[in-house]
């Protein structure tokens, strides 16, 4: 499903109560609960929940691939978020050995957009000098991995033998992992790809028999398309956002200016998602997200707009968690409201519940539908619910 067509930007008279022009500026004004409804909206939380998978990522622009599963992996929780009981694990592996999506650089992302994640990848790394140097001094390194692909592919990283001349120096987990890092940045080249999983682990081939045939994008027409995409997907933005290790969480000069009543700075506002909210009423719901979630991915975002406080606490000392190891935010309506502290215990066969932090009190309905979305959670994965 393409992004749907955005209508001119354009000021003047304000459309609705809630939104005015400001003279002079041309940026238009939104208050923070029209703000949080937009985002809520883009990414598909609201009601009716979607019905299709593909949809979804479409919607969404891309699921984040995390090893860590305390629960569950993180790209299967948003599905379910979103689908709720519809959603089966088998959906994702389907609609990606069909490429309908396709895996790339730790996303999974709509087939249609790869283009714009690939325009300019002969010329990676153009700004990272250690990497350029690596791969010209493995230069006959890199033509083994494509040979042993072309002849056996595809392949696990492991199936691959190291005939590397320098190997890659790094502080952290990549340092001596050269089969791993020359695939990475053949992947990030676009003369590898990923074909597929066996369990968690990837499978490599040539890109040629991986990716479809596209029209190639300019790397000027790819930064909009990606900067158009990000901020369908978000809903509202800011144009020049905090750097993010992934996927970045500005969207440039995509879309309309607007300021957000008590907000400092500007923002970016998806034109079609700003007109849905001011002529289709909104239905909130109660939602478990992900840590990795678009909703709460900028913690700065999510601070300006929701008031929420989020902090993933897999890296902390026990001691000094708030909220827990691997905490689900809670959505309810167009307000983030708490923290789901639980674990998914599987050979004991059940979803233990080990807290549910409160950032406001909860209202009688809100408590209701919290505890029927954890009981939706332990059902869809198959287990008990230990309270």
């Amino acid at each position: 499903m393409p992004a749907p067509a955005r209508p001119a930007e354009t000021t003047g008279t304000a459309r609705s109560a809630g939104v005015a022009t400001l003279a002079g500026v041309g940026d238009l004004q939104i208050d923070r609960a029209q703000a949080r409804r937009i985002a809520v909206r883009a990414q598909m939380l609201d009601l009716p929940r979607p019905g299709d998978l593909v949809e979804v990522v479409q919607q969404l622009s891309l699921l984040q691939i995390d090893p860590a599963a305390p629960i569950a992996p993180s790209a299967e929780l948003v599905l379910w978020s979103r689908l709720g009981a519809a959603y089966r694990s088998a959906d994702l592996q389907q609609a990606l050995e069909t490429r309908t999506l396709v895996e790339f650089n730790g996303m999974v992302r709509p087939v249609e957009d790869l283009p714009a994640h690939l325009a300019g990848a002969e010329d990676w790394p153009r700004d990272w000098e250690q990497a350029r140097g690596w791969l010209r001094a493995n230069d006959p390194f890199r033509q083994d991995v494509l040979n042993r692909l072309e002849d056996h592919g595809p392949l696990l990283s492991k199936e691959i033998p190291d005939t590397s001349l320098v190997s890659w120096p790094s502080s952290g987990w990549t340092n001596d992992r050269n089969v791993t890092q020359m695939l990475e940045f053949l992947v990030m080249r676009a003369e590898v790809a990923v074909s597929g999983r066996r369990g968690r682990q990837r499978v490599f081939d040539l890109a040629e028999r991986v990716y479809p045939d596209q029209p190639a994008m300019t790397v000027d027409e790819a930064r909009r398309h990606r900067d158009e995409r990000r901020l369908t997907s978000l809903g509202i933005a800011r144009a020049k956002g905090t750097k993010m290790p992934s996927e970045p969480v500005d969207v440039g000069e995509a879309g309309l200016a607007v300021t957000v009543d008590g907000v400092d700075g500007r923002w970016r506002v998806d034109p079609v998602a700003l007109e849905r909210d001011e002529t289709t009423p909104f239905r909130g719901r109660a939602a478990l997200l992900s840590p990795y979630d678009r909703l709460v991915y900028d913690r700065s975002r999510a601070q300006d707009l929701f008031g929420f406080e989020y902090v993933l606490e897999v890296y902390k000392p026990a001691s000094k968690r708030r909220w827990g190891y691997y905490a689900l935010p809670i959505l309810f309506g167009d307000r983030l409201i708490g923290k789901l502290d639980a674990k998914a215990e599987r050979k004991e066969g059940i979803l233990e519940v080990h807290a549910v932090h409160q950032d406001v009190t909860f209202t009688d309905e809100m408590t209701t539908a919290v505890e029927a979305e954890i009981d939706a959670l332990a059902d869809w994965l198959g287990l008990a619910r230990l309270r």
